[in-house]
Formats: C-alpha cells, sequence, structure tokens
C-alpha cells in the first residue's frame, strides 16, 4: 500500500459539521471496550497488528519504562484505537511515527497508521526530468526541486501549522482541534529527477480511551512524528501525526509528542508541520489532592494541543465519504483496496468519478484528488448536498492523465 490512502477516509474538516452536538460531560462515560483481548502488558519491545477496523478492546494497557508498543498497518490503514475498560498506565512509548523515504525500493515513506504516504522521488533520463510524487492527503508536500538545504524544494506536509520555514510546494493545513473522526498527517512531496529523495510519511494516528484513567507518567510517552527525505537533509518531510486521549481522569507528566520527525532536532526549519493533540476528560483536577491540576502532560508543540470534555469515542451515524466509481470501475463502499486507475494509450482522458456522502446531514464541499505516482495532483471541487437524502452522490468530470497509475481520493473542504 505504498503512497496510497483509503478512499473512505473522512478527513477532518468535516467534523466541524456534526460534532457540536456531542459536546458533553458523561458522567458515566465507557470507552466501549468488550474487553474481549484482555489485558496488554508491554513488558518488551512489542509491536501489534491492527485488526481490519483499527479498533482493540483490552481490559486494561500497562507499557512498562523503556519499553515500546507499535502497530503494523491494515488493509484499510486505519487509525490505532486503543479502548480499556480499566486503567492506562503508560511508563514507556506509544508509536505511531511515519516513515523515512527509502532508497530500495525507491519510495516515499509509509505512514504510520491513520496517516499519509510520502511521495517518490522522480528520475532522470538522457533527455528529461521526470517530476517526484505528491505527499499523500489533504496535506500533502506536492513535488519540487532539490539542492541540499533548499527552502524553496520539495514541499513538507502540514496537519495543523505548515513547515516553521514554509515554502509554496508545502502542503495546506487541515483538521478539527477537536480531532473527531481522527486523521493523521500527510506525506512530502518527492524530489524532481532523484529517486533517492522520496518525501517522508506522515504521523500516524492514535486514539486511548478508558472507562477509569489513562496516566502518562514522566518517563512515558506518545509519539506520532513524521518521517523524512531518505538522508535528512531535504525539506520534504511529512508533517507530524495526531494523539487523543479519553477517559473520565487524564493524569501524568509524561509527553504527547506530534512534531515532524527531525533527525537534527537543533534544526527546525528541516521539518514538516506539526499534527494535533486532543484530551477530553471530566475531572480537571486530582480529587484526592484538591488543587493540583489533573493535566501537568508536556504537549509538544503546544499551540497543537487542546483540552476539553468532548467525553464521546465513536460519534454515531458518522459521516463517511467514499468513491464509488473511478473511470469505468465500480468499487464498493467501505472495500480495502484503494482507488486506483491507470488508462491505456487511445483511452479517453475524460472520465467520471462519483463520491457518496452519509450521514452529514449539510451541504458538504468536497475535493476529488487525481493523485500521480510523479507530478502534481489534479484537483476538482464541488458540494454533495446531504440533508434530505441520505445517502446522497455527486459525479464530477475528471481529466485522467494517461498511461500513468493515479490515486483516487476524497476529503471535504
Amino acid at each position: 500500500m505504498k503512497h496510497l490512502s483509503h478512499h473512505t477516509r473522512l478527513l477532518p474538516a468535516a467534523a466541524l459539521l456534526f460534532v457540536a452536538a456531542f459536546q458533553t460531560c458523561a458522567a458515566n462515560f465507557t470507552s466501549g471496550s468488550t474487553g474481549a483481548d484482555g489485558p496488554l502488558n508491554v513488558t518488551s519491545n512489542t509491536v501489534v497488528q491492527l485488526p481490519a477496523n483499527g479498533i482493540l478492546n483490552y481490559t486494561t494497557i500497562t507499557v512498562a519504562q523503556g519499553n515500546t508498543l507499535t502497530f503494523t498497518r491494515n488493509a484499510l490503514n486505519t487509525p490505532a484505537f486503543l479502548l480499556a475498560s480499566g486503567d492506562v498506565v503508560i511508563d514507556g512509548s506509544i508509536n505511531v511515527n511515519g516513515g523515512h523515504g527509502s532508497v530500495t525500493p525507491f519510495s516515499g515513506g509509509l505512514a504510520g497508521p491513520g496517516g499519509f504516504d510520502g511521495g517518490s522521488g522522480g528520475f532522470t533520463s538522457a533527455d528529461s526530468v521526470l517530476p517526484g510524487g505528491a505527499g499523500m492527503g489533504p496535506g500533502g508536500g506536492l513535488p519540487g526541486p532539490g539542492g541540499g538545504y533548499n527552502f524553496n524544494g520539495a514541499g513538507s506536509g502540514s496537519y495543523s501549522t505548515r513547515a516553521p520555514q514554509a515554502n509554496s510546494f508545502d502542503g495546506p493545513t487541515y483538521g478539527s482541534n477537536l480531532l473527531i473522526p481522527l486523521v493523521g498527517g500527510s506525506g512530502g512531496g518527492g524530489v524532481n529527477g532523484d529517486p533517492n529523495r522520496g518525501g517522508g510519511g506522515g504521523g500516524g494516528a492514535v486514539l486511548i480511551a478508558s472507562n477509569t484513567r489513562i496516566t502518562v507518567n514522566s518517563t512515558g510517552s506518545i509519539v506520532a512524528r513524521s518521517g523524512e527525505a531518505v538522508d535528512s537533509i531535504r525539506y520534504n518531510s511529512g508533517s507530524g501525526g495526531a494523539v487523543r486521549l479519553v477517559a473520565p481522569r487524564v493524569y501524568g507528566k509524561g509527553t504527547l509528542d506530534v512534531r515532524s520527525n527531525l533527525s537534527d532536532p537543533g534544526d527546525a526549519n528541516r521539518s514538516g508541520g506539526a499534527g494535533r493533540i486532543r484530551v477530553d476528560s471530566i475531572f480537571k483536577v486530582e480529587p484526592t489532592n484538591p488543587g493540583v491540576e489533573n493535566l501537568s502532560l508536556g504537549f509538544v508543540p503546544a499551540n497543537s494541543a487542546s483540552v476539553g470534555s468532548t467525553m464521546i469515542v465513536f460519534p454515531p451515524n458518522s459521516p463517511t465519504l467514499s468513491v464509488i466509481s473511478a473511470a469505468g470501475q465500480t468499487i464498493a463502499e467501505g472495500a480495502p483496496a484503494p482507488v486506483q486507475v491507470q488508462l491505456a494509450f487511445g483511452s479517453d482522458t475524460n472520465q467520471l468519478v462519483t463520491v457518496r456522502a452519509r450521514n452529514f446531514g449539510a451541504d458538504v464541499p468536497i475535493r476529488v484528488a487525481l493523485i500521480p505516482a510523479y507530478g502534481n495532483p489534479i484537483t476538482y471541487d464541488t458540494n454533495i448536498l446531504n440533508t434530505a437524502v441520505n445517502p446522497a452522490e455527486v459525479t464530477v468530470n475528471a481529466g485522467f492523465p494517461i498511461n500513468t497509475l493515479i490515486n483516487v481520493q476524497v476529503w471535504t473542504r
């Protein structure tokens, strides 16, 4: 699934259309965990395969100091949802970082679960320079020139912010600080004419919810950073990902980190944009120690975090967008395969893309993006009136390049 993101993913801008109805302080909050996966006790570095829907149902979660919990992506590349009926205690690390660009095979970095991959580097022949590929996702960086420390080189991914040293090839910001729905970071663009310079993968997305409490102690961390170009001397990093904690009580002095993944922390100008952090809890002070603030966590960066009491994990009847047909292909709603199109020579470049919206209850502004393996995306903006009719559909007449692998994505604007 390199360079691809699934067509059914709903992006955070859509949260603005429905989340207000769910802002409540639920006295009897439940994470929704069935407990079917039992207790999770991480006492050595552990990799968990995410199930098809990304949801893990634990009784309790404990990550011991000095140990790291990571995940293997599923077919839909969903976020990681860790639900617990009891306490969650993190003294070690939970990591959904994106990957760096790769030399073997030549490619952009794979995103963490729930994030978007980086674009591939381009190639050079005797008579031409092939552009790199765009980073995936709504904040994906565009392909661009190389040249080492080049502020105007291939673009970085964006999420809550753009890169500190932004340029015209960087992607746009997107999303809601509520992190409903939960989505990760976007990929960086590939360097033109250089297969070794794919963009970094976006940071992944992780939600941890507990019926009782979540404690991230001073040695603990939850990290959703992005990847960089393969040699870490370019500016085409992905953007940081997303971390959301939901529990009646959230304690600790640990770190939640959604920065772009810098090999050299002293050079912030080489990073992509920051991700998003959200903590939702009911009790704002430790009841056994009045006056002591519950939330002493270190948010990195601080301006990408928000705190509230939106005590809901999965909104009922969540809005979704799906590409259900593209260039003559019929795609089952919710199918695991990404939407890919490659027209043969001689084909009609004018093709139809049909998008289905479900459960928005609004006039939904959307963007259909045709993202080629190499070169800039082609985008089409339209609306789907999803009020009286549910689900509702719209068909876009799109121009597809010939003999080029195209990934078709859709998100809200």
